[in-house]
């Protein structure tokens, strides 16, 4: 009929006397490209040989496509105290990995039923066409194996649109074309299986698997014997019900669950009903075992082989975990009954009744979860149990199912009441290493993630204002970036808060927001609401908003200084001084060049280029980014010797290393030049060499300075003398020759001035 799933169950006889089952399931009356595209699900079941009791191999066989293992037994209760391993050959590149455990100490069903099997955890392997498996007794030769021992292989197949989209071509020509070998048909097997006592396993009821690598210890005390297996055990903790109850709200919201339908469950595996608790107490987390190096396009064909897995070979009535996470944080719905409402899952042996089971996709002994797979496991723990008021973070009394010990040794009286966190691991409540020592030391993360209030909060930055000290000044209008560790999916929102007022808002996935300040101080932070409600708040900022421009209380002005001079590149000081009402930041010159100061400068040594007029511009800025420019224009003058006035003897000379090719030169003393200008600063340029003499300075008839030639190397066009004066005026600055002994000769190039 259109639109209903269909199973196939079938045996193919091995060439050496051996059986393998299979099953088949996937929609029928599916027509069109996308039908042919798409592959049912399938399971083969393999059966081992051995000629002792202590040891059961499957050689290197050829197989149908498959990518999830495992090895079963008969008797649901019955333990395989031994070592399981597989090897594989990838479907793609033909190679054979290498040999990989499978997981044998697993927890016992809580209502262990006919016709329920013993197994392994399913290893998820990837694409394979080929199986190596070896079985062997702990002692190496004296104890016996369990019955019926098979190696099951489980193909997911390929049933959703997505999948069929994403298939790669290879998938619809082995649909259409003549099928690979099974593993009784293959041309060359490395050895024929032969005859064994394994039986198809049958649908069961609920029970209870584990989920990753676990202790080689006895099995717990209080679980069933083989023969106490047909018949369920009593229990003093809360009884199931099959009335569907009304699904609470919850303190959080729901996350966004991929349902059965959407990662393709074939319900026909899972005919009976589902069965509720009265509540959630606790989470118990667990991870699936496996390869993680799945792409998280393959996640729903994984989830969909653990539920062929659990319900066809280990005979079970429904997938065991309640929630399944991929590492890329997708959260599928596991076992069916209603995400909302709290269905009894088969997960953790002795705690199902007050728990729900959320698996990690992938193994997580000595690797770390991702932190996408740990939100999204806190979002569901938190929404569980949010519907039921319980606090994440805290802890709660559980009624033990099953007198056991737990991985720590803790031992558990069924009926007693003991407390777990909240949110536990698999080993918390059950001899086992699940869900993983690194998964297990992620658990105090996931409970904080979960419980609140928002981690790490900081503000890392505040745009349209700069930090002076430790106040931030700005001109009003600012944006607050912000990180935080807790992830976004799990924060209802985010408020910047000024002088403690929410007065903007972003959402979870926000990491910055803007607002605009009025004048004045104000402290700035950022408080993060927590999807339980819970909030934090950031280290307050103090924040000064204004908008009054610096002044420069001396504005900016050029001064001659001691140097070389030459017609390009006279020799001045820069001077200024700004100040700020609240905090100056820098100072820049514009023109004729750039540059940068701090607040507290106030000169710089330039050039100025002789007889052009030049401006000199200047800004003043405050770390509010408010500023002020000031452009004054300055013309150096050079007063070459020839237009000065003359008394006593002096002897023109030439050479190119002189101002303008010329200079005066005189040793009598007495001998002066004079020259008068209107400017705000002087400079008397000379020569200098060891025989050098003296001069007096005298400015306007005032003598002001003795100044000394004298010079170990030969220098010329030196600026040797100078004087500012705070405005500009006529003045007049006379030298006359000292006529030092031994040393009388004064040479002049000229002076320089500032108009």
């Amino acid at each position: 009929m259109k639109g209903r799933a269909w199973l196939t169950l079938g045996a193919v006889v091995l060439g050496g006397g051996g059986v393998v089952t299979y099953a088949a399931a996937g929609p029928s009356g599916d027509s069109g490209a996308a039908g042919r595209d798409k592959r049912p699900g399938k399971v083969y079941d393999l059966a081992l040989k051995g000629t002792t009791g202590a040891k059961r191999e499957l050689p290197r066989t050829d197989t149908e496509q498959f990518s999830l293992v495992g090895v079963s037994w008969t008797g649901a209760v019955k333990r395989l105290d031994g070592t399981a391993q597989v090897r594989t050959r990838g479907l793609e590149n033909g190679e054979w990995s290498a040999w990989r455990d499978l997981e044998v100490n697993i927890d016992p069903p809580d209502d262990p039923e006919a016709g329920m099997r013993g197994a392994s955890e399913p290893l998820w392997v990837g694409p394979s066409d080929g199986v190596q498996v070896q079985v062997v007794h702990d002692d190496g030769g004296t104890g016996s194996l369990p019955k019926g021992l098979q190696v099951n292989l489980v193909d997911p197949g390929v049933v959703t649109d997505a999948e069929t989209r994403a298939a790669e071509p290879a998938a619809f020509v082995a649909e259409e074309s003549t099928p690979v070998a099974t593993p009784a048909e293959s041309t060359a097997p490395t050895e024929s299986t032969a005859p064994t006592e394994s039986t198809a396993p049958t649908d069961g009821t609920t029970a209870t698997p584990t989920d990753g690598p676990t202790t080689t210890s006895p099995a717990p005390t209080g679980t069933p014997t083989a023969s106490e297996s047909a018949s369920p055990s009593t229990s003093t903790s809360p009884s199931p019900s099959a009335t569907v109850p009304t699904a609470p709200p919850s303190t959080v919201p729901e996350p966004p669950i991929t349902s059965r339908a959407g990662w393709g469950a074939d319900e026909s595996l899972s005919p009976d009903p589902s069965e509720y608790n009265a509540d959630v107490k606790a989470v118990f987390v667990h991870h699936t075992d496996g390869a993680n190096d799945y792409s998280c396009a393959e996640s729903a064909s994984v989830v969909r082989g653990i539920y062929a897995y659990h319900t066809q070979v280990n005979g079970w009535n429904d997938i065991g975990y309640n929630f399944l996470v991929d590492k890329c944080g997708t959260i599928f719905e596991g076992r069916k009954g209603g995400v909302g409402l709290p269905v009894l899952g088969a997960h953790t042996y002795g705690w199902n009744r007050e728990s729900t089971g959320i698996a990690v996709l992938g193994e997580y002994t000595s690797t770390a979860a991702s932190n996408a797979a740990l939100a999204s496991v806190a979002r569901v723990a938190a929404w569980k149990l949010g519907q039921y008021g319980a606090d994440p973070a805290g802890t709660v009394q559980l009624t033990a199912g099953a007198t056991q010990k737990n991985y720590f040794a803790t031992g558990f009286t069924q009926g007693g009441k003991y407390t777990f966190q909240r949110i536990s691991g698999h080993r918390d409540g059950y001899n086992t290493q699940c869900p993983g020592n690194s998964l297990y030391a992620q658990l105090p993360t996931i409970r904080t993630w979960a419980s609140g209030p928002v981690q790490g909060l900081k503000v890392t930055s505040l745009s349209g204002a700069a930090l002076s000290g430790s106040t931030y000044y700005t001109k009003g209008a600012i944006t607050a970036r912000w990180t935080a560790t807790t992830p976004a999916s799990l924060i209802s929102e985010y408020e910047l808060l000024v002088d403690g007022k929410a007065v903007a808002t972003g959402s979870g996935t926000a990491t910055s927001v803007g607002a605009t300040l009025l004048s004045g101080s104000h402290t700035v932070a950022v408080r993060a609401v927590h999807q339980s409600g819970k909030s934090t708040t950031s280290a307050p900022l103090n924040v000064v908003a204004e908008t009054t421009a610096p002044t420069f209380t001396t504005a900016p002005k050029l001064s001659l200084r001691t140097g070389t001079v030459n017609t390009t590149a006279v020799p001045v000081t820069l001077g200024w001084k700004a100040t700020d009402n609240a905090a100056l930041s820098s100072v820049k010159l514009l023109a004729p060049t750039t540059a940068t100061f701090g607040p507290t400068t106030t000169s710089s040594s330039r050039t100025a280029k002789s007889g052009t007029a030049t401006t000199w511009s200047m800004r003043a800025y405050d770390y509010a980014g408010n500023y002020r420019t000031s452009s004054p224009s300055f013309t150096p003058v050079i007063l070459q010797e020839t237009s000065a006035t003359k008394s006593g003897s002096w002897t023109s000379r030439s050479s190119s290393s002189y101002l303008g090719g010329k200079s005066y030169s005189s040793g009598s003393k007495g001998a002066a030049l004079s020259w008068t200008f209107t400017g705000r600063s002087a400079a008397w340029v000379v020569s200098r060499a060891s025989g050098s003499g003296q001069a007096y300075v005298y400015v306007d008839g005032v003598k002001v300075g003795t100044v000394d030639l004298k010079s170990s190397t030969t220098l010329y066009r030196q600026a040797i003398w100078t004087k500012t004066w705070s405005s500009s005026a006529k003045h007049t600055v006379k030298i006359v020759v000292v006529g030092t002994s031994g040393r009388p000769t004064v040479t002049t190039d000229g002076l320089v001035y500032i108009k």
